[in-house]
This record gives C-alpha cells, sequence and structure tokens, in this order.
C-alpha cells in the first residue's frame, strides 16, 4: 500500500531567508553586470523577501501571479538591457514567481523520504546545487564558443550589436570561410582520412587484447592489461616525443601510416577497457555450448560473442575515434605538413593567424560530440538491456 505524504505549510521564517538567499544571488550577477554587485545583492535579497511575503500573505491564484511577475520581470530587464534582458528578465521572473510558493506549499519535501531531518534535507539539494554549479563551470566556457561563431565581426569577443540580438550582429562567414578555405578542407580531409584507419586499427585490436586477457588462464593479465592501457595514463608530450625517436629510426616520421598507427595507439585502451567492460557480464557458457555444437572459435566469436559485445566495440570505437579526430601533440611530432589535421590548423590559427573560422570549427566539432556521446548513452542502454542489468 502506498505511503501518502501530507505536505506541509511552511512558515515564513523559513521561506523568507531561502528567497532572499536566492534572490541576492541572482542579484549578484544582474547588479554586476550594472557596476555594482553589492548593491545587487542587497536589492536582489530585499526584493525576494518582500515577493516571498506578499505571495504567502495575499490569496492570488497561482499561476497568474507566476505569469504576471514573470512579466514585470521581463519588462524591467528590457528597460534595462534591451532584448537580451527581456529573456534573462523573463526566466528569472518565471523561477522566481514559483520558488517562494514552492517552499511556502512544502512540495520541496513531495519526492523525499518522510523521515529526513531539516539537514539531511538541506544537504539534499546543496548537493545538487554543487553539482549544477560545477556542470555550468564545465559547460560555460563552451556553450559561450558556440555564439561567438555567429559573430558579424572579425572579433573572439561579444560585440554591442549581439548583446542587443540585431540580427546585423549575427552572421554565417565564419561557416562559409570554412568550407571554401582550401586550408581548412584540406585539413578535414587529412582528418577524415586519418581517424577512420586509426579507429579500425584500435577496434581490431583492442577488441581482440580483450578478448584474450578477459581468460582466466592468461598468464601476467594485470601487467599486460596495464602496458596496453599506458598510452592513456602517460603524459601526451612523453607518448609524443617517444613516438618521434621511435619513428624517426624505423622511417615513419612524416608519414601518414606513422600518424595512423600512431593514433591507433592512443585509441587501444578506450577500446579495451569498454569492451572488457562488457565481457565482466557476458555468460562464457555461451562459447562452451557453441563449441559443444561443433562451432569453431571464429564462428562462435562472430555468431555469439561478438553480437553480445557489439555496444562496447562500438562505444570503444567512438572513443577512439574522437581521441584520433581530436589529437593534435602527437601529429604535431609525427606527422608532417601533408598530415595538417584539423586540430593542428585549429592550433595554427590561434598561434599565427588569429582567424575566428576557429570558433565555427569549434561548434562543428562540439555539435559532433554531443551526437557521438548521445550514440553512447543509446549504446550502453541497450547493452544494459541485452546483459539483463535494466528493464526492455
Amino acid at each position: 500500500m502506498a505511503t501518502v505524504i501530507t505536505l506541509k505549510k511552511q512558515p515564513y521564517s523559513f521561506v523568507g531567508p531561502v528567497s532572499a538567499a536566492a534572490g541576492g544571488f541572482a542579484g549578484l550577477f544582474v547588479g554586476t553586470a550594472q557596476g555594482s554587485g553589492l548593491l545587487g545583492i542587497i536589492l536582489g535579497a530585499t526584493l525576494m523577501a518582500g515577493l516571498a511575503y506578499g505571495l504567502m500573505t495575499l490569496d492570488l491564484p497561482r499561476k497568474t501571479v507566476r505569469l504576471g511577475i514573470a512579466a514585470v520581470f521581463a519588462a524591467v530587464g528590457f528597460l534595462l538591457s534591451g532584448p537580451m534582458g527581456l529573456i534573462i528578465g523573463a526566466l528569472f521572473g518565471a523561477f522566481f514567481g514559483w520558488f517562494p510558493a514552492w517552499l511556502a506549499d512544502g512540495k520541496y519535501r513531495a519526492s523525499l523520504p518522510p523521515y529526513l531531518t531539516a539537514r539531511e534535507v538541506l544537504w539534499h539539494y546543496t548537493f545538487r546545487i554543487i553539482c549544477g554549479l560545477i556542470f555550468f563551470f564545465l559547460i560555460a566556457p563552451i556553450v559561450v564558443v558556440m555564439p561567438l561563431s555567429f559573430n558579424a565581426e572579425n572579433f573572439f569577443t561579444f560585440t554591442p550589436e549581439m548583446l542587443r540580438l540585431d540580427p546585423d550582429g549575427y552572421s554565417l562567414k565564419h561557416y562559409q570561410d570554412f568550407f571554401q578555405s582550401n586550408d581548412w578542407q584540406a585539413a578535414l580531409r587529412n582528418s577524415l582520412t586519418i581517424a577512420p584507419v586509426a579507429t579500425l586499427l584500435s577496434v581490431s585490436f583492442g577488441t581482440l587484447a580483450a578478448i584474450g586477457l578477459s581468460q582466466p588462464h592468461v598468464p601476467f593479465r594485470q601487467v599486460i592489461m596495464a602496458i596496453l592501457i599506458s598510452p592513456m595514463i602517460v603524459p601526451l608530450i612523453i607518448s609524443a616525443a617517444g613516438m618521434y625517436f621511435f619513428y624517426s629510426r624505423i622511417g615513419l616520421q612524416g608519414t601518414y601510416l606513422g600518424v595512423v598507427l600512431a593514433h591507433a595507439a592512443l585509441g587501444i585502451p578506450f577500446v579495451i577497457i569498454t569492451v572488457t567492460a562488457t565481457l565482466v557480464g557476458f555468460d562464457r557458457s555461451l562459447t562452451r555450448a557453441a563449441a559443444n555444437m561443433g562451432a569453431n572459435p571464429v564462428t562462435t566469436f562472430f555468431r555469439v560473442q561478438m553480437p553480445l559485445i557489439l555496444p562496447g566495440v562500438i562505444s570503444g570505437g567512438l572513443f577512439a575515434f574522437i581521441t584520433s579526430f581530436d589529437e593534435v601533440v602527437v601529429v604535431l611530432f609525427v606527422g608532417s605538413a601533408s598530415q595538417k589535421t584539423l586540430p593542428w590548423q585549429m592550433f595554427i590559427g590561434l598561434r599565427e593567424q588569429i582567424s575566428p573560422t576557429i570558433l565555427a570549427v569549434a561548434t562543428i566539432l562540439v555539435c559532433l560530440s554531443i551526437a557521438l556521446l548521445t550514440t553512447l548513452e543509446l549504446l550502453r542502454r541497450r547493452s544494459e538491456r541485452l546483459r539483463g542489468m535494466s528493464p526492455g
């Protein structure tokens, strides 16, 4: 029988200070943008404390009040900063029209166990706020690059026209330069010819190594595993220098094959780790049953084992592809001008030309990474379903 949780109305002595703290935090950013962070904190805290008191005192329709507060905040934001201020003000208004009521009605405890103490509830939400701030800190530099790639000027900063959301401040010329420039297109072709071949080698060797090392009778398994995954542990500059001296002695320095082998060596550890993780839940009695029915090892591998570990193999291949496609340090050491990849061209654009086209390329790579990570997540869920770890 389900437990019914009765939500308790919260006093203003709790709702007021918490709302004021949230308002002061928001006021810090708004006030800093207007030239006085301290004044923003004071005004934000005072406004939110008064807003919380009004929402708790006046018996008004919550939805109507929330829309009205969002409209007022949007209007104030428009007066202060134009269209961009309108958007930010509407977002702040929607949040602060909902937040005090959420606290006052006790809905913040609706999804929590009823036996939690006030301190445990506080830590529950504090932990999530900390995680959100960390996520914002990590993702903000990437998010900032994307709108800058549409800058109509050759600047790496937001222009006044962009901040006013003026259409004249935005342009696709950096993307046009990327697709029309011979240097950028040559670098893209090099990346697209190097990364797939390196990925194929990484998947082939890494999968075989993972399957072999998963056998209990293999001697020195831990030592061999440590050696194989060392490229992702050793600093990249050390690996690059070692490859440079080794390739220069055997004649692979500055060749296409040398770059492919170097990137394959960097991608193999990712394949080994993902395939090994997939093999943990693999039922080995299936391979023994196939052998008892007369299947040779090759047939058993492709007809029985590979379909079950395929999500891990593809995941490792995607990681290997990303590693090869984004790598710049090793290719600087072992490559030549004819193997100039896309990250190498971006490095040159920052060091020598200061080309804003880098922003457009970075945005394209971010979108590609998001697509690959989405694919990895879908493969992970499929792997769990195949192994019976989650419902279908």
